[in-house]
């Protein structure tokens, strides 16, 4: 069971919000002072999954518990609320520990989205899969013994793929983790950077990349295991 710790201190947002997590399957455990979510962490709290943290608490504040979470040595996936609009919170926010941030008001979709994408993300640190291996913390990619250079998006989508391998992803999905938008679905973004990203995986032997990530026509693409 995935356990959500969510730290708000409105109840207009805390009760939709905990009632839209249950009926996607998660367990939520409402914390709402920062100072109950620092407890949280020392009652059981290794059972969390997720934190769902607001910048604005009544105590502590949410950059003030991020640090403190992170300082326990928890690598666990932190999505920060915020009222403010200002990029520069959005920044502080981001290097306090937060792996990600949505603004206030939100759509609930979104957020949903943000949550199943942060998840996801929890990818193993090696990855080695019909021939490319993936070293996620240095960012490392070989391709058949040869390490190639992939940007920041063509990298993202490799992670990805090779962590659902034999999964069909669809686009949806991946404009959600690689993007943070899964509204994009006319965008032609993510073909240009799936097209790349093929090339450069291509097999030594010409066949081409398609033979590792095919596309599942009107659904998604599959990272393809044999």
């Amino acid at each position: 069971m995935t356990t959500v710790l969510l730290v708000e201190d409105d109840p207009a947002i805390a009760q939709p919000l905990t009632r839209a997590l249950q009926r996607e399957g998660y367990q939520v455990r409402p914390a709402p002072t920062g100072g109950a979510a620092v407890a949280a962490f020392g009652e059981n709290g290794s059972e969390i999954t997720l934190v769902i943290l607001d910048l604005g608490l009544p105590d502590l504040d949410g950059l003030e518990v991020c640090r403190r979470i992170r300082a326990a040595g928890r690598d666990l996936p932190v999505l920060m609320l915020t009222a403010r609009t200002d990029e520069a919170d959005f920044v502080v926010g981001l290097d306090a520990g937060a792996d990600d941030y949505v603004a206030k008001p939100f759509r609930m979709a979104e957020l949903l989205a943000r949550v199943r994408a942060l998840l996801r993300r929890r990818v193993p640190a090696l990855m080695e899969v019909g021939g490319v291996r993936v070293e996620t913390g240095s960012r490392k990619v070989e391709v058949d013994g040869v390490e190639v250079t992939l940007s920041n998006k063509e990298f993202e989508l490799l992670r990805v793929m090779m962590s659902r391998a034999g999964q069909v992803v669809t686009r949806e999905e991946i404009l959600a983790e690689v993007w943070n938008d899964p509204t994009m679905k006319t965008s032609k973004t993510l073909d240009m950077h799936m097209s790349w990203l093929r090339r450069k995986i291509a097999r030594p032997d010409g066949s081409g990349g398609d033979q590792r990530i095919s596309t599942v026509r009107g659904v998604g693409f599959r990272f393809e295991t044999d």
